[in-house]
């Protein structure tokens, strides 16, 4: 007898039932009555003609032919579930973008922008990772990052985010802060630096100070750190501009006079050269690239 899509519900009430071994809870997993399910079953024994269950007094019990059928259908949904959850789980990974990005833009610029993205796009979900460590785009890894260099890596496809700017920066509780008027001033009170590749020196030429001599009191591989170390009047720090705005925005650190220096380095997106982006994570790129960066400096 050719399986019929007709038979597929009463196949379905069986598994349930032989399952449990008891047609009220089929039911109630199911969401049916118990003669629904009663009658699923008879229908499916009639084109059979084999009886699938004894019936007795205290329940049901499944026959030989039942206990075969039984087996073959709760494989058969077994199966399918596997597929299914597969499926889901596939549909879930192509909505989700893995993203590898610096902690220090992540929680200055990146993060405030992010409910405009979720707005826009509820149904992707991010995975942000912001180690330290320049992570690796094998299979499995990221899709995309956001780094700070030339805008050229090996085996990377990096697209222009924006521009980075230098000037100084102070908490305005410093003490001798408030009598700072010109860049040379500033070469006097203690200084701040990270390990950036450019720094005081290059801010100094630039803003045409020469011959002084520079005491750099602290010095933090981190951007964030080197900035909280200003906020808690440590020093004078050399900030980058997409980092500092909010801290400039709260009052807790003021910029102090003189350029801004263009660096050497900006900020790109970067992805596999060898791998086709899936959908969410080249909406997330054009999304990003579509950002106001607002490169105006006084």
């Amino acid at each position: 007898m050719a399986l019929r899509a007709d038979l597929l519900p009463a196949l379905a009430a069986f598994e349930s039932a032989a399952r449990h071994q008891n047609f009220a809870h089929a039911a109630e997993e199911l969401h049916l009555t118990a003669s629904a399910v009663s009658h699923h079953v008879r229908k499916l024994e009639s084109r059979l003609g084999v009886a699938l269950f004894q019936r007795h007094a205290r329940g049901v019990s499944l026959t030989a032919e039942g206990r075969q059928l039984a087996d073959a259908a709760g494989s058969a949904m077994a199966d399918m579930e596997s597929v299914v959850r597969s499926l889901r789980v596939a549909r879930t990974e192509q909505d989700r973008v893995h993203i590898t990005t610096l902690h220090s833009l992540t929680y200055t610029w990146l993060q405030p922008r992010l409910p405009q993205f979720a707005a826009l796009h509820p149904h992707i979900r991010l995975t942000v990772d912001t180690e330290v460590a320049l992570t690796r785009f094998d299979e499995g890894g990221p899709d995309l990052g956001i780094r700070h260099g030339p805008g050229h890596w090996p085996g990377l496809t990096a697209h222009h985010l924006m521009d980075d700017y230098l000037f100084p920066v102070a908490s305005p509780s410093l003490p001798g802060v408030d009598a700072v008027r010109d860049p040379a001033q500033i070469a006097q009170l203690p200084l701040v630096s990270d390990l950036a590749r450019q720094g005081w020196h290059d801010w100094l030429r630039a803003a045409d100070v020469h011959g002084v001599s520079l005491e750099e009191r602290y010095r933090f591989s981190d951007s964030t750190a080197a900035l909280n170390a200003a906020v808690h009047g440590l020093g004078a720090a050399l900030a980058r501009d997409k980092i500092v705005t909010p801290y400039l925005a709260a009052g807790v650190l003021v910029r102090l006079p003189g350029p801004a220096l263009k660096a050497r380095w900006g900020y790109y997106v970067v992805h596999p050269a060898h791998k086709r982006l899936k959908p969410a994570a080249r909406t997330f790129i054009d999304w990003l690239l579509a950002l106001p960066t607002d490169d105006t400096h006084a």
